[in-house]
């Protein structure tokens, strides 16, 4: 007898629905899937019948043909336990076809019969919205996460047999329900907070610019002056996710298999920090069937590369493209599979080697050829996608044992929103635009204005240290920021002075 139950898998960040039909019939026994699986869905069979007879069912006596349509599409993972065998069971006898026609069914079966979570539910349950489902047969431990998708009605299941005598209207299972808007509130809270960070409040005014302008940034110092606590604090000052946000965000982290259990929505900025020795295909993204890498699960938040220089140059040089495209595209030869990476790349480094060269406290120990190398290890392309570099200095003893708390997250965040909307409402009209530092060369002109005197004392900091056309152009943009921080419509020489300052690297330090 022939059956169809319906399924669904994932390809980049989005699903489709996938048609599983199950055949039994006379014959010698043998299983036989076909439809492009990959070893995952192939080995599924022994999963599959070892489950039906220890959940009390019978098992096919002749030959078994499942087909996962469409063919020509390749299907991965063991989310296709479950459904087929809910299609055994209806090839034979057990079930009702109509009994699973309006479902959309997932989940990995252990041989015991038991349903464990898979990967990538989010987008399959909005996908089985799309296309007109009843509802959602999911693993219990992926069931809000589901329910998250208004307009479908989600079902959590535990085991093989609880799936068919619900199906069967044998066993009454009410569909699983989440507050969205408490989720928000209840997740949307950071464990970090600026105002546990002693001193360096040069650094956290650079922070706070490079956020407010969506700038990226690099923090240099020597070891342990709090480069890495201040960057994992930046998300906490980064504008309140929206909803579109949070489903994009959690539909990454859940085809990556790395949201925790009946966790049902991400409201935190993501924060990712990828070791150095990290493989290109790590960060941007890989595999015989393409996962997202470390640029897309910052999406919508912060990317953090701790110690930069020591990074594969091949590295960081593909991430030249995401930086500018907000997207990355990995390529195979019968595919090519899109993912979303919008991030903010926070990035630090040691000003040398040995890591105190301009330290007050210890001498260096580099010849300048050695900090010139150290430094040529970051490619002048990568650098010119950083708008700010920052210094940040030793924290003196007295700083460190004050019991004076610095400015909170929440109060900074305030200023951030108010600056993040003065620029939506400068580029609303553009569809590419949304911050300062995407603006354009003819955005500048248009939204840099000065008077004569600020003019004047661009000129002479462009000519005096030496900036390039680039450091120009960055300056610009930070200063714009800068300036809606403030609230003035005009670029004002203190606003052009602190940009400068965060040009560090530019003003060659290490001659």
């Amino acid at each position: 007898m022939l059956a169809k139950i319906h399924s669904g898998a994932v390809y980049g960040v989005d699903a489709f629905i996938v048609e599983i039909e199950v055949n039994t019939g006379d014959g010698e026994p043998d299983v036989v899937t076909v439809g492009l699986p990959d070893a995952a869905v192939k080995e599924s069979k022994d999963r599959v019948w070892t489950a039906l007879i220890n959940s009390d069912y019978g098992t096919p006596l002749g030959r078994t043909t499942i087909n996962l349509a469409p063919a020509d599409v390749k299907k991965e993972g063991p989310r296709f336990d479950l459904p087929i065998a809910l299609g055994v069971l209806v090839a034979d006898g057990p079930l009702s076809a109509d009994a699973v026609k309006d479902y959309v069914v997932v989940g990995e079966l252990a041989l015991s019969g038991q349903v464990r979570p898979v990967k990538g539910v989010l987008p399959l349950a909005i996908c089985a919205r799309d296309a007109g489902f009843k509802g959602m047969l999911v693993p219990e431990a992926n069931a809000e996460e589901a329910a998250v998708v208004e307009g479908l009605d989600v079902y959590p299941i535990r085991g093989l047999r609880q799936a068919a005598d619900f199906l069967q209207g044998m066993l009454p299972i009410e569909p699983c329900r989440v507050n969205r808007q408490k989720l928000f509130e209840i997740n949307s809270v950071y464990d970090e907070d600026f105002r546990h960070v002693k001193a360096q409040e040069y650094a956290k005014r650079a922070l706070e610019v490079a956020v407010s302008g969506g700038h990226n940034i690099l923090a240099i110092g020597p070891p342990g002056t709090g480069k890495t606590m201040l960057a994992r604090r930046v998300p906490s000052i980064l504008p309140p996710m929206s909803l579109e946000e949070a489903l994009e965000t959690t539909k990454i982290h859940s085809i990556a298999g790395i949201l925790a259990p009946h966790q049902a929505l991400i409201a935190c900025r993501p924060f990712r920090a990828p070791h150095h020795t990290i493989s290109d295909a790590g960060l941007l993204g890989g595999g015989s069937y393409p996962m997202p890498g470390e640029v897309s699960l910052a999406h919508n938040g912060v990317l953090f590369l701790d110690e930069l220089p020591e990074f594969n140059r091949n590295v960081l040089e593909v991430m030249r493209q995401p930086l500018e495209d907000a997207f990355v595209t990995v390529s195979r030869v019968a595919a090519s599979v899109t993912f979303p990476c919008r991030f903010m790349l926070v990035a630090a480094m040691n000003p040398c080697p040995c890591g105190y060269f301009g330290d007050t406290q210890r001498p260096c120990r580099c010849t300048p050829q050695q900090i010139q190398r150290y430094r040529n290890k970051i490619s002048g392309p990568l650098l010119d996608r950083i708008d700010i570099h920052v210094e940040v200095p030793t924290v003196r003893y007295e700083e460190l044992s004050s019991l004076q708390e610095g400015e909170s997250s929440s109060i900074i965040r305030q200023r951030v929103i108010r600056a993040r909307e003065v620029q939506q409402e400068r580029f609303r009209k553009s569809a590419h635009v949304h911050s300062n530092a995407a603006m354009t060369a003819g955005d500048m002109q248009k939204h840099c204005r000065m008077n004569d005197d600020v003019h004047h004392l661009l000129k002479n900091a462009i000519q005096e240290l030496n900036f390039s056309a680039r450091a120009y152009n960055r300056i610009l943009k930070v200063s714009r920021t800068i300036a809606d921080l403030d609230g003035s419509e005009l670029i004002e020489a203190p606003h052009i002075s602190e940009a400068i300052q965060y040009r560090t690297l530019d003003r060659q330090l290490w001659a």
